[in-house]
């Protein structure tokens, strides 16, 4: 009795459903689906900072413009990521500028609904804490890649993170729509040195042009090498 009470416990505990992060924030009443063409301004610079976003499908570049006009982007986001999360840590303006790559859609959730539902959902709450250890995780390895490696190992890194190789989910290997503008912005060098290096990747074999930027494994060997 008791052997067979304890299987139906097992039994039970393997149904209980995953949790559905996009459908729980759907559910909020203070959330807004907001769909954007590539290129427009999701929110600029200076904004006032009152939402929180999590991006449903699509991609995002964070840039960022200085006093004195040189521009940097500092993040390219793709579905499953949160964005504009400053809010909730008292920032009163945007610090960056985020702009759809491609066609996006985002929800939009307004600040006080976003922190009751950090608060009431420990399975969010947990999600977001996840992300938020990884972007920090993210933005001091870009220093250190900024400091110490030289821009063909920058521009190999990048091209692997928008690729997605080393995350959960399954590597995307094919990258649209991706100029070489926008790869110098990221790795903070000229367009012309990303040109010479990405036909040298070519050559090598560890990147190919066929219908899109398809990046090979192999790449990593360019990263790796001391």
């Amino acid at each position: 009795m008791a052997r067979s009470a304890v299987r139906k416990r097992v039994k039970t505990s393997k149904r209980v459903p995953k949790f559905d992060l996009q459908g729980f924030l759907e559910s909020s009443d203070s959330r807004t689906i907001a769909k954007f063409p590539k290129t427009r301004v999701i929110f600029s610079q200076g904004d006032a900072a009152s939402q929180v976003m999590y991006l449903q499908a699509g991609s995002v570049k964070l840039s960022v413009l200085s006093k004195t006009g040189k521009g940097a982007i500092v993040a390219m986001l793709s579905s499953g990521d949160f964005f504009g999360e400053g809010c909730l840590a008292g920032q009163q303006r945007r610090m960056s500028t985020a702009t759809a790559m491609s066609a996006t859609t985002v929800l939009v959730v307004e600040k006080a609904d976003m922190v009751q539902m950090l608060h009431d959902e420990p399975t969010l709450s947990d999600r977001f804490l996840v992300h938020m250890l990884a972007r920090n995780i993210r933005i001091e390895e870009d220093l250190v890649d900024q400091l110490f490696n030289s821009s063909e190992k920058r521009l190999a890194r990048v091209l692997l993170l928008l690729a997605r190789y080393g995350k959960e989910d399954v590597p995307q290997h094919v990258l649209h729509n991706l100029s070489q503008e926008t790869l110098a912005e990221m790795v903070g060098t000229t367009r012309s040195r990303v040109n010479f290096f990405m036909n040298k990747f070519r050559d090598l074999g560890f990147i190919e042009y066929n219908g899109g930027l398809k990046i090979n494994s192999s790449l990593l060997s360019v990263v790796l090498h001391d």
